[in-house]
């Protein structure tokens, strides 16, 4: 663990937090009890983490408008982000899996490790408070910061990384109508969650119409975020 903490950045006082952080569900089932696993830490770990950036992008970009710091923020702490991060750490190698996610691949899971992230996360922040916590999210999320404001504008992006922070949830973009003559047609759009309606859009062709009402959609889903 000292080698993990060295790449951290971060010496904790109790080191049974960030073992609980590494102990993943199927370790703790196979302990019958004797080991928590890190569900609830991960729990707190991701709103420490959607926090953390949704500060510093307020502060630092004041120019940015709303529906840009939620594509920002979005893909900041993605997925596809914080497995980054664990494969800087080498996180992967210090999880504590059960024997059959072990021998499945599981320390090479894009989700596991994305968990874990949040929670080592959580655990910095319970050992050594607020402070660290921004530390260790500035070192390695917000470093990130810049390739995620120069990426081209794709709404439909921002929207699928936006929704994929809850398991489960289904994107449906729908035609519902077009007018005008061939040479001059005009496409309505409508994007779905789940099989309601959060968006509409319409453009000169569908793909058009499709990010528009992808960027209606983010900005409906962050009205309703508290």
């Amino acid at each position: 663990m000292k080698t993990l903490e060295e790449k951290l950045g971060y010496t904790f006082q109790d080191p049974a937090l960030l073992e609980n952080a590494l102990t993943h569900s199927s370790r703790a089932n196979e302990s019958r009890g004797k080991l928590a696993s890190n569900e609830r830490l991960e729990f707190l770990g991701d709103s420490i983490l959607g926090m953390a950036v949704a500060d510093h992008l307020y502060r630092n970009h004041p120019d940015l408008p709303e529906g840009e710091l939620t594509r920002t923020r979005a893909a900041l702490v993605c997925e596809e982000s914080l497995v980054e991060v664990a494969q800087e750490l080498g996180l992967g190698g210090y999880l504590r899996l059960g024997k059959g996610e072990s021998s499945g691949g599981g320390r090479e899971r894009p989700s596991i490790q994305a968990d874990a992230v949040e929670a080592v996360l959580a655990a910095i922040y319970l050992d050594g408070g607020i402070g660290s916590a921004r530390r260790f999210v500035q070192r390695f999320i917000l470093s990130r910061e810049v390739a995620s404001l120069t990426k081209p504008r794709d709404h439909k992006t921002a929207l699928q990384e936006l929704v994929q922070r809850e398991s489960g949830q289904v994107l449906q973009y729908r035609l519902v109508g077009e007018e005008g003559p061939d040479h001059d047609k005009r496409f309505f759009v409508e994007v779905l969650l789940n099989g309601t309606a959060i968006g509409s859009g319409s453009g000169r062709s569908k793909k058009e119409a499709e990010q528009m009402a992808a960027a209606a959609a983010i900005e409906t889903l962050d009205q309703k975020q508290p």
